[in-house]
């Protein structure tokens, strides 16, 4: 896996606390990687990562700050958000009512704690992969990859690539044109993680 002939890959700096693990996983793989906050230089990239960790709020307040959500709404390069930034992808969210970004159809929704099911979802988990998602490509399909979220997309969605359970069925994974979201963590995944991200960088730009 060697992302050597991409050239550049701009990892979005909104204030993740995952920002650097990210910016370790694309470098390992060979990526040039460049963290910016500034909207000229996402929109140039060649291809961009949103990585996110924490409220749903604080992230659209954050990206509002900084002045890039039409940068991102604009974006026609391959667009991967991770953890609370696929959830970002999405038209709102029930944490607050926050209106999002609204590349993709949908409402976030607070995952529903039981007997024997703790919020937030924390740990390994199984992927159940649809039929020819370019981001799983050589990823096997009941694959694990590492969650920590308490909020997440419904998995009957358009977009939806990938599917898994806590308590009840959510996405975790979506793509539709140039934008693509793990709501795991793949950079906390190993292997699997690894071929997911190399998976994207491999995409035609």
């Amino acid at each position: 896996m060697n992302a050597s002939r991409v050239r550049q890959v701009m990892v979005v700096d909104a204030g993740g606390s995952n920002l650097g693990s990210v910016r370790f996983a694309l470098e390992r793989l060979g990526a040039e990687v460049r963290v910016s906050r500034d909207a000229a230089m996402i929109a140039d990239a060649e291809r961009i990562v949103l990585p996110g960790v924490g409220a749903a709020a604080a992230g659209m307040t954050r990206l509002r700050e900084l002045g890039l959500v039409d940068c991102l709404r604009s974006t026609k390069q391959p667009l991967l958000g991770v953890c609370l930034g696929m959830q970002l992808l999405f038209e709102r969210s029930d944490e607050g009512g926050v209106e999002m970004l609204g590349l993709l159809p949908g409402e976030v929704r607070a995952l529903s704690g039981s007997p024997g099911i703790r919020i937030p979802h924390m740990g390994w988990n199984q992927l159940r992969i649809a039929p020819e998602a370019p981001l799983f490509d050589d990823v096997a399909q009941g694959a694990f990859c590492y969650f920590v979220h308490g909020f997440a997309a419904p998995a009957d969605g358009t977009a939806v690539t990938a599917a898994s359970t806590h308590g009840q069925e959510f996405a975790a994974a979506v793509s539709h044109g140039n934008r693509h979201g793990l709501q795991f963590h793949p950079e906390r995944s190993g292997a699997v993680g690894a071929r997911i991200l190399a998976n994207f960088l491999a995409l035609p730009t």
